[in-house]
């Protein structure tokens, strides 16, 4: 395929970006530890899998026919992006916990980092447009075997993604370790996190009227 290179980078330019994907693994590293932040990632993974699959089978023609399903869906991140800020603010603290947790709390605590994962990604409406509209674009019918197109670019799109999202975990671990000893920084984060969150929420919740304003 020979667009295959221009798909990449533009994969690449979109996962540098900072984002509501990118925040949060970033933040569950440096508050809940490396493993848990990788299991966010694993969420984040299967959500695009889904945005893929959901494009697969002629996502973009529903977006289209059907004007309030892309508004209800930028309506739910919103409000979904502002509470994780909300709740972060709340938090006493992101700096890892280091006492032990009983295992039936640890594996709640497992899935719910997968869970956040797929939920923060697959309420991103921007996520779901861009495997709707972008990637269909480097799918041609005259080069044959459309399905086997899909699947390719889903590959390279979902593994692309976790690959990111496993740096900045790790990263994001690092940096919560270093915090630890420094009560400044940790407030300073705790703000910033939930300030970036919440203006993602909030600029989610005003594009689309001000693009049918302008429009």
């Amino acid at each position: 395929m020979a667009e295959l290179g221009l798909f990449i980078g533009a994969l690449v330019a979109v996962y540098l970006v900072p984002g509501p994907d990118m925040l949060l693994v970033l933040q569950t590293s440096s508050s809940q530890g490396r493993k848990t932040a990788l299991l966010t990632a694993m969420g984040l993974c299967i959500a695009r899998a889904m945005h893929v699959t959901l494009a697969a089978v002629g996502l973009a023609t529903l977006l289209k026919t059907v004007p309030w399903a892309f508004e209800a869906m930028r309506i739910i991140g919103a409000a979904y992006l502002i509470w994780l800020g909300i709740k972060i603010v709340r938090t006493s603290s992101l700096v890892p916990k280091l006492s032990p947790s009983p295992s039936a709390t640890l594996a709640s605590t497992h899935r719910t980092a997968v869970l956040r994962g797929i939920l923060t990604n697959v309420i991103n409406p921007k996520a779901l447009l861009f495997c709707s509209v972008l990637l269909p674009q480097f799918v041609h019918a005259d080069a044959g075997n459309v399905a086997g197109q899909f699947l390719l670019l889903g590959i390279v799109l979902v593994a692309l993604g976790f690959l990111f999202d496993v740096c900045y975990a790790l990263t994001g671990a690092a940096l919560g370790y270093w915090m630890e000893h420094n009560p400044t920084i940790q407030v300073i984060q705790r703000w910033t996190f939930a300030a970036l969150l919440i203006g993602f929420g909030l600029r989610l919740a005003v594009d689309g009227p001000a693009r049918n304003q302008g429009g």
